[in-house]
């Protein structure tokens, strides 16, 4: 295929601001669905996309355009992607697979955090980019401030900008022409050695491993004998083909087309996001250079509530990293639930969506431990280790320096909010670093502020303050010196390591006392009294307790001497201390949910 006539772009915003109508109306223009079709977000396949309204995969669809202003046809490959700074990696790795991108603004909302964020990173990748105000239709829209705000901050000029209202199709047209016109070709020689970029990957149940590519160079059709530059496995393509809203088999794909293929890949782990393929009769030179390995900020323990269930939360979790490369796994046991997994995602929305997929794709009951960042501990020996899980922290005597990751975070506000929001960020250990009013009515603050302090509710917080109009985006800077204290709580003076948190120091009486008070609401009654106990070390912060269950012992004594009903009370006593000594505590499920809350 003649690659002059090939765009490969992506679709980018901040969350909320129209990437998936946009996406679905292009799909109805280029006629790949019917205008009939029933239900939106065709390419938020998952139904937990559907119901929260947000993107969580990148998803890809090819499809054909007919350019009235040059007369000819044109192949677009699209990939729709998340705006949730949790998911930046899903857009990272959508963008590397394209020559172009489409910046979605809202133009009731205008600029937010995540559309800069975005914006740099498509700059990032060398793509053309083309600015489109959404939503114009909004009774809330104000175009002419936001075309100033993309003007001023992101510095297109005013032709290039297109007006658009994704939901009524307005100016759908004229962005795919400007696509046509703006967007170039992809690069790459057809008649050079297969080099081809994997850039996302799906499990079929029945396929096995379906595996997105791009063709860098060269082609490929279902003969080639492929080679995986990254583990040196060695591949025969079962079934070619390209995805236009199912998957669509081809005799060949050549440079600059997006398809997938499949080798009955039965192991998630045999692939790997961001490997170069090649053919094994003429393999390309050097590999492509793939993505940067992103880094996980937040860590969980995630265990399944039936032992038994390990084998499948293994089997699952291999199937889920496939489609989520940011996702990582290792195994790890706990005194309080058995074997499970230490598991490390980008932020807190990832690991609850994480979470929700794992029950609702594959049946699991599961229980998550509290969350922790990474932490480095330089030890008095000279060693430095990384700490993301409490039992992991060394004694306090051979801790020679505790260091903790800090964040630079971005906030874009209405300036009637600028006091409550520093005031906040303040109190979340934050460093003012910098501000800039974008227009009249909003502005742009910039914070320096540890990772820990924003993973949990911070996010929410803010768009309370704001009354829903504040935005944010983080990345990670760098570590700093910190004073680190294991919080441990103890039921009847045994550590349950569940609720067991790496926190700092000056917030661990205050925490304490805010979980001791919520297990002591949460922890039903037992046959024995609890004893709830926050402690550092071996200080007691806080400590509540959880009155055994009463029962009438000398009911039945109608009368007689008071002996009698003392000697019942007595056994009662008794028999207490027994159940307390060997009695287990139960914990239900929600109050391990209800404290990951605080």
């Amino acid at each position: 295929m003649d690659k002059s006539l090939i765009r490969n772009f992506s679709i980018i915003a901040h969350i909320d601001h129209g990437k998936s109508t946009l996406a679905d109306r292009i799909l109805e223009v280029t006629g790949a669905v019917e205008r009939s079709h029933k239900g939106d977000q065709l390419l938020d396949d998952m139904d937990l996309e559907k119901e929260r309204g947000i993107t969580i995969k990148a998803s890809m669809v090819r499809l054909k355009f007919r350019s009235k202003k040059q007369n000819k046809d044109f192949i677009f490959n699209l990939i729709d992607t998340p705006g949730h700074v949790d998911f930046t990696y899903e857009v990272s790795k959508s963008l590397a697979a394209c020559e172009g991108a489409l910046l979605v603004v809202d133009a009731g909302q205008g600029i937010e955090a995540q559309t800069v964020a975005n914006y740099y990173l498509a700059l990032e990748n060398n793509l053309e980019i083309i600015p489109v105000i959404n939503k114009i239709d909004l009774s809330s829209a104000d175009v002419p401030r936001v075309e100033r705000q993309i003007e001023g901050i992101l510095g297109f000029r005013h032709e290039d900008i297109i007006r658009a209202s994704a939901k009524e199709g307005t100016g759908v047209d004229e962005i795919l022409e400007k696509i046509v016109e703006i967007v170039p070709p992809p690069s790459g020689d057809p008649e050079n050695p297969l080099k081809a970029l994997v850039f996302d990957c799906r499990f079929d149940i029945y396929k096995g491993v379906v595996v997105f590519v791009k063709i860098v160079d060269g082609k490929i059709d279902k003969s080639t004998q492929l080679r995986m530059m990254h583990s040196g496995e060695l591949y025969k393509i079962e079934e070619l083909g390209v995805f236009t809203m199912k998957y669509e088999v081809a005799e060949s794909l050549t440079c600059g087309e997006v398809g997938y293929f499949t080798a009955n890949i039965r192991d998630a782990r045999e692939i790997v996001i961001g490997d170069t393929i090649t053919s094994v009769k003429n393999p390309c030179a050097e590999a492509l250079p793939g993505y940067r390995t992103l880094k996980p900020l937040v860590f969980c323990g995630i265990y399944p509530i039936n032992p038994a269930d390990f084998p499948e939360l293994r089997e699952s979790m291999d199937k889920l990293k496939l489609s989520d490369a940011s996702f990582v796994f290792e195994p790890e046991s706990s005194q309080s639930f058995g074997s499970g997994f230490r598991c490390g995602f980008l932020g807190l929305l990832h690991m609850e969506i994480v979470q929700e997929r794992l029950k609702r794709e594959y049946g699991l009951n599961l229980i998550l431990t509290v969350p922790n960042v990474v932490y480095r501990v330089l030890k008095r020996d000279g060693t430095m280790m990384e700490v993301d899980m409490p039992s992991d922290l060394p004694a306090s005597q051979d801790i020679q320096e505790a260091q903790e990751p800090f964040a630079s975070l971005l906030m874009i506000v209405p300036t009637d909010s600028i006091e409550a929001v520093c005031d906040f960020t303040k109190s979340r250990r934050g460093v003012f670093q910098s501000n800039e009013y974008l227009g009249e009515d909003r502005v742009k603050i910039l914070f320096h502020i540890p990772l820990s302090e924003i993973i949990v509710d911070f996010y929410d917080r803010i768009k309370s303050m704001t009354r829903g109009y504040g935005s944010l985006d983080y990345e990670f800077k760098e570590y700093l010196p910190t004073r680190l204290v294991k919080l441990d709580v103890l039921l009847n003076g045994q550590i349950c390591d569940a609720f067991s948190s790496l926190i700092f120091k000056d917030k661990a009486s205050a925490r304490a006392h805010t979980l001791a008070n919520k297990l002591k609401e949460l922890i039903p009654r037992q046959l024995f009294e609890v004893a709830i106990q926050a402690a550092v070390g071996t200080q007691i912060l806080a400590s509540e307790k959880v009155k055994a269950v009463g029962k009438n012992v000398t009911s039945k004594c109608y009368g007689g001497d008071i002996t009698r009903k003392r000697k019942l009370w007595d056994s009662q006593k008794e028999g207490k201390k027994r159940l307390k000594q060997f009695g287990k505590v139960e914990i239900p499920q929600e109050a391990f949910l209800e404290v990951l809350k605080i």
